[in-house]
């Protein structure tokens, strides 16, 4: 793996100079030491070869303190009648070219997405990633409920891109269904870890109450205090841009 910093916004005014860390796999056996370093795929620029990865204040679930919560029962129990069925695939293993399969995920994601959609090109260049490797399909006889793009390598697992059905997000939590029932399996597959992306603003805390053994990533290593996290997350609200360590150096103390 190969690291580096990319120089972001400069303010003289307070001598704050921002450098972006982004690393580059190297071989695939890589993966859980980049994802265990606070790294996360990059795939917002389409003509970049290699895979690239970008360092964040991401989120995992260590599976040693995993167990299914009540709210993962109460979801589950909703759940229960559409009969969905789980099924898990290699990636060569799985028609990536199938229509209904593509269509699916754009529809989703032109809905959903935020900031951007997953068009064609993006799509494509997602399914060409090496570091994607598994599919995980949702369905019942009657029809397709959602598809989970997973990278997996090692004792780890990255829920990387999920697109459901929407008319099912209220009524049912399919989305939080998901997300939990691949928890709940590489749990006993007994991975080590899920990541389950960023965690940013308050609204992203969901992924915290839902879960347990959640861990953030806090810039130098994997950090179980969930009231920092908390706090990280309305500071998000409250300034947009800032150096956290001048707006609030007890943290780091």
């Amino acid at each position: 793996m190969r690291t580096f910093l990319s120089e972001y916004k400069t303010d003289y005014s307070s001598y704050t100079f921002s450098y972006a860390a982004y690393c580059v796999k190297e071989a695939q056996e890589e993966l859980p030491q980049i994802y265990d370093q606070g790294f996360l795929p990059y795939t917002g620029n389409t003509s970049l070869a290699d895979d690239t990865f970008y360092m964040a204040r991401s989120l995992r679930i260590n599976l040693q303190n995993f167990k299914s919560s009540s709210e993962n029962r109460r979801v589950d129990r909703k759940i229960e009648p559409l009969a969905i069925q789980m099924e898990v695939y290699k990636k060569e293993d799985f028609n990536l070219n199938n229509e209904s399969f593509r269509e699916f995920c754009s529809s989703y994601a032109e809905e959903r997405f935020s900031g951007g959609s997953m068009e064609a090109a993006r799509l494509q260049y997602v399914l060409d990633r090496e570091m994607l490797t598994h599919i995980f399909k949702f369905y019942n006889e009657d029809q397709e409920f959602g598809y989970v793009f997973v990278v997996m390598e090692g004792d780890m697992l990255h829920y990387w891109f999920s697109f459901y059905d929407t008319e099912y997000m209220r009524s049912h939590s399919l989305g939080k269904w998901m997300m939990w029932k691949v928890i709940d399996w590489a749990h006993e597959q007994e991975l080590a870890h899920v990541y389950i992306g960023t965690c940013y603003k308050e609204r992203s805390l969901y992924k915290v109450r839902d879960h347990k053994g959640a861990e953030f990533f806090d810039g130098s290593k994997w950090n179980s205090d969930i009231s920092l996290l908390k706090t990280l997350c309305k500071s998000d609200e409250e300034e947009k841009d800032k150096d956290l360590f001048k707006s609030k150096p007890e943290i780091y103390q």
